[in-house]
C-alpha cells in the first residue's frame, strides 16, 4: 500500500510541486494550505508523513509539530522554511521535528529525505529489542526513549535513534557523515550542523552536565562515539 505523505504550505505552487513529484515516486498525498486544516487532516487521514512549512496562516508549523509531538512520537516531520537561520532549525527539533529543508529546494533531495525518514521509522517499529547500557542511563526500545535514573527523558525520535546507534557500538567514532548516512539515512543531501544539533539536543536530555559529557562524547576532529563503561 502506498504511503500518504501530508503536505502543509500556504504557497499553492510548492504544493503543487512536491505533490506533482511524490505521486511521481508512488507516494499518496493529501494537501493542507493553513494550520487548522493540516492539524485536521492529520487527525482525520494520519499520514506516514508530514512535509510541514514554519510560516502558516492561522496556526504556525512549530504549533502543529507541537500539538502532534504531545500525543505522536513517531510520524516523520519535515519542517520547510525560507528562513536560513539556526534559531528556526533548532526550535523545529526542540520540539520535535526529524528534519528541516530550506528553501528553494531540490525536488530530489526532498524524496530522499521522505524516503529515509519513512524508512527509519519502519525500522523502528520493527525492532523491539532494548539496549541495555550501564545505569544510570537505560535505553527502552519499547517506550521509544531512555531513562536517566529512572526519569524518561523524552527524546524526540531522531534523538533516540541517535542514541540506540551510537550506543549499539560502544566506543566506536562515527563521523558527522557517517551519522547521516546511517541514522539520518541520507546519503547527499544532509546538513552537517543537524547532527551537532542534535547530538547537542541529545547531551542536554541525559547528561548530568552537557559541557562535560559522560555518554556521548567527542573525538576532536573525527565526530561522536557512546562511552558505555560510566562510572
Amino acid at each position: 500500500m502506498a504511503k500518504t505523505i501530508l503536505i502543509v504550505d500556504d504557497e499553492r505552487q510548492i504544493v503543487d510541486i512536491l505533490k506533482f513529484n511524490l505521486q511521481k515516486e508512488g507516494f499518496e498525498t493529501t494537501e493542507a494550505y493553513d494550520g487548522q486544516e493540516a492539524l485536521l487532516k492529520y487527525e482525520t487521514e494520519r499520514p506516514a508523513l508530514i512535509l510541514l512549512d514554519v510560516m502558516l496562516p492561522h496556526v504556525d508549523g512549530f504549533e502543529i509539530c507541537r500539538r502532534i509531538r504531545q500525543t505522536d512520537k513517531l510520524t516523520p516531520i519535515i519542517m520547510l522554511t525560507a528562513r536560513e537561520e539556526e534559531t528556526d532549525m533548532v526550535m523545529g527539533l526542540d520540539l520535535g521535528a526529524d528534519d528541516y529543508i530550506i528553501k528553494p529546494f531540490q525536488n530530489r533531495a526532498v524524496i530522499a529525505r521522505v524516503r529515509a525518514n519513512i524508512r527509519r521509522t519502519d525500522e523502528v517499529i520493527g525492532e523491539l529489542t532494548a539496549v541495555t547500557t550501564a545505569e544510570p542511563l537505560l535505553i527502552d526500545d519499547d517506550r521509544f526513549d531512555a531513562f536517566v535514573n529512572g526519569t524518561a527523558a523524552e527524546l524526540t525520535p531522531r534523538e533516540f535513534e541517535l542514541l540506540r546507534f551510537l550506543a549499539a557500538s560502544p566506543r566506536h567514532v562515527f563521523s558527522r557523515e557517517e551519522l547521516l548516512r546511517d541514522v539520518w539515512q541520507y546519503d547527499y543531501f544532509g546538513d552537517l550542523r543537524s547532527v551537532d544539533v542534535a547530538i547537542r539536543r541529545l547531551r542536554e536530555k541525559i547528561e548530568a552536565d552537557s559541557a562535560n559529557p559522560k555518554y556521548v562524547l567527542t573525538k576532536r576532529g573525527v565526530g561522536y562515539y557512546f562511552e558505555s563503561s560510566v562510572e
